[in-house]
């Protein structure tokens, strides 16, 4: 195998079937025998890259328009998805360590060939979708810092290839170390802007406690109701290339998989920087949604795109008190804005390469470099941008802005339909004592917690669905198209239940052998 994977390295695509991300696996060396602090220290990192996604481009609108249009009611959503968030990962985190398999190889193993590639295709598509709102985050705060013109700063997200290429050199820990780095840049932005507005800190506190409201279907307030607030909240929070991400990089530690309570410690502390990293993301979602209560007046951001938020940072009427409105007279307010915007679009050019290869590498058993595999992916994702952005150049600025906002968040519907491929497997796998042993395999109350979880956000997504469909039509779609689309969208959601019924089948069958074959 290794002459052959000698003689086939010229290739530009090569066979791949060894462990995930084999170039920096177990490559980090992790103390024995030491304090708490320094093994969490040796630990930390995996979580920072998996938080970054919880932190995307795609987050900041629904957040702050969220808290614009129903105040501090959605602070529960955004709590309660944080609290999933970490379910999830720390399951991925552990069924790599574990059985030293990543999420996508391990589906692989464990259902047909034919199963794979479907899986394999959906998931690409959903990195797809998640890569173009990336393209239009980074376009724009190019556009906002530098007035680059779109069309332009569209092509120029193709050169964070090259950044990528100089990452590969430098080592996985210093990579850990940058993405750790520019989530502090954008946790400080939104802290700085919210210590200014002086929030009503009590009402922050009433709004982490869930109420019916949260999930109603009325007031309806600029075309928003508090349940798809949430359901917006919901499905930008959770996406599904984390957690094939989680499992793949929770490897990177070197350990002796021989020695089960090197192992549990591996687990252990995988944990703890996961739950850390994520505490800080849900900070900043938490940050957003107070951004759009306290910074801004209530109803005055009527454009929640990013060239709507950078506008209205700079705006003195629509801030709420003197304080913000002197430091916004200097430019700083929206320029930091437009700063944080550009390193969270950076950070996830790095977490969304090492998923599309970790699920190439999986699914499908390729591996191609890290700069081809960005190459191929972002220039494919720059196409629907680009052809956004030529249709709308005859438009006024205000409606190709709202052109682009609106492209970013269908882009994420895809994601709903590959959730649920990703959380059930995890689910099921872990909970197999034949796969993680009677040790690591989730406890009653993970079991129970991780069912709900996974089931309650399947629900909630293809309940979005059908809105999400027409929202495709435009806001001028008359009634019977909108029908139409409701029509595929349940269409949609039986295929997805049959693809789901298929996968759950293969899961549970091949645990059912894997246990006869332990028997005999």
């Amino acid at each position: 195998m290794g002459l052959m994977a000698e003689k086939e390295h010229h290739k530009l695509v090569e066979y791949a079937n060894g462990p995930s991300l084999e170039e920096i696996n177990g490559t980090v060396e992790v103390p024995k025998g030491k304090g708490f602090w320094r093994t969490l220290l040796a630990y930390s990192g995996p979580g920072a890259l998996v938080a970054v996604g919880y932190m995307d481009p795609g987050n900041w609108s629904t957040s702050i328009t969220g808290g614009q249009n129903f105040g501090y009611l959605l602070m529960s959503i955004i709590l309660i998805s944080s609290l999933i968030a970490m379910l999830l990962q720390n399951m991925a985190s552990k069924l790599g360590i574990v059985t030293q398999m990543d999420l996508a190889q391990a589906i692989r193993a464990h259902t047909s060939k034919k199963l794979g590639i479907v899986l394999w295709i959906m998931t690409e598509l959903a990195i797809m979708a998640t890569d173009i709102a990336e393209v239009i985050g980074a376009a724009i705060a190019l556009y906002l810092l530098f007035g680059i013109p779109i069309i332009i700063a569209v092509f120029l997200t193709v050169l964070d290839v090259l950044v990528l290429l100089l990452l590969t050199k430098i080592g996985f820990r210093k990579i850990e170390a940058i993405v750790v780095a520019l989530i502090l840049v954008i946790l400080l932005v939104f802290v700085y802007q919210v210590a200014l507005s002086d929030p009503d800190w009590g009402a922050v506190i009433k709004g982490f406690i869930p109420s019916a409201g949260t999930i109603a279907t009325h007031p309806t307030i600029n075309g928003m109701t508090p349940l798809s607030g949430a359901l917006g909240i919901i499905g930008a929070t959770v996406m599904p290339h984390n957690l094939y991400l989680h499992s793949a990089i929770s490897q990177t530690r070197k350990i002796n998989h021989k020695d089960e309570d090197e192992v549990a410690t591996a687990v252990r502390f995988s944990q703890w920087d996961s739950n850390i990293q994520l505490t800080a993301a849900f900070v900043v979602n938490a940050l957003l949604l107070i951004m759009g209560v306290a910074v801004f007046k209530s109803g005055s951001v009527k454009d929640p795109s990013f060239f709507g938020l950078y506008a209205a940072l700079s705006d003195t009427s629509t801030l709420s008190n003197g304080v913000l409105i002197s430091v916004a007279r200097s430019g700083i307010l929206s320029t930091l804005f437009a700063v944080a915007l550009l390193a969270s679009g950076q950070n996830s050019t790095i977490t969304g390469t090492l998923t599309g290869q970790v699920i190439m590498e999986g699914f499908v058993n390729l591996r191609m470099p890290l700069w081809a595999r960005r190459l191929i992916t972002r220039l494919l994702s720059v196409i629907p941008v680009i052809i956004c952005v030529l249709m709308t150049g005859r438009l006024n600025t205000v409606d190709q802005h709202e052109a682009l906002n609106t492209l970013m968040n269908n882009s994420q519907v895809f994601l709903a339909f590959a959730l649920p491929f990703s959380m059930l497997p995890l689910l099921v796998l872990t909970n197999s004592r034949n796969e993680m042993g009677q040790r690591f395999k989730n406890s009653g109350w993970v079991k129970v917690c991780g069912w709900v979880s996974v089931l309650g956000l399947t629900f909630l997504n293809m309940l979005n669905l059908p809105d999400s469909f027409a929202a495709f039509l435009g806001a001028n779609a008359t009634a019977s198209e909108i029908e139409m689309a409701h029509i595929f969208a349940y269409i949609a959601i039986v295929l997805i239940l049959a693809l789901l019924a298929w996968c759950m089948y293969d899961l549970y069958r091949f645990d059912k052998k894997l246990s006869g074959q332990k028997e005999a």
